[in-house]
C-alpha cells in the first residue's frame, strides 16, 4: 500500500492571524507553503487551513454557519500537566477558554478551548490511551 496522511483542514476568516495562533502560539511546525494556505506537520497527520469562504465554495456549502459545528478536534498528551500547559499555552496566544481542564468520567484529565475561529479543540490525557510517537521516535 501506497503512504498516505489524514489532514484536517479548517476553514479560517483571517489566514493571517489563524497562522500565527497555531505557528508562534501553539508552536506546530508550519511546513514551507506558497500560496492561499497553510499548512503544520502533526504526528500523523497533517493540519490544513484554508480561507473560509474558498472553502465553503469548495464544499458547495453556505459560510456562515454558526453555533455548535458538531465536531471537535483532540490534542493528545502525555500528562495532566500537559493539558494545563497547553490550555494556557491556547489562551496566551489568543485562544479561548470553552471548558476548563477537570478529571472525566473516563479517568483521564481534559478542558477545551476554542481558536480564534471558534474550532473547538479537547486537550486530553488518558492513562489508557498512547498518545503516539514523538517526532525523535519516527525512523
Amino acid at each position: 500500500m501506497k503512504p498516505r496522511i489524514n489532514m484536517i483542514t479548517l476553514g479560517v476568516g483571517d489566514m493571517e492571524k489563524a497562522a500565527a495562533f497555531y505557528e508562534r502560539g501553539l508552536g506546530l511546525p508550519r511546513m514551507p507553503f506558497e500560496g492561499g494556505a497553510a499548512f503544520f506537520m502533526l504526528n500523523g497527520s497533517w493540519l490544513s487551513l484554508y480561507p473560509l469562504n474558498a472553502l465553503a465554495e469548495d464544499a458547495t456549502v453556505a459560510a456562515n454557519g454558526t453555533g455548535f459545528r458538531g465536531i471537535a478536534l483532540a490534542h493528545v498528551v502525555s500528562s495532566r500537566e500537559d493539558v494545563d500547559e497547553v490550555l494556557n499555552q491556547a489562551v496566551k496566544a489568543g485562544g479561548t477558554l470553552i471548558k476548563p481542564a477537570a478529571d472525566v468520567f473516563w479517568g483521564g484529565y481534559s478542558g477545551y478551548f476554542a481558536d480564534p475561529d471558534g474550532h473547538l479543540w479537547e486537550v486530553a490525557w488518558n492513562p489508557h490511551f498512547w498518545p503516539g510517537p514523538t517526532d525523535c521516535d519516527e525512523a
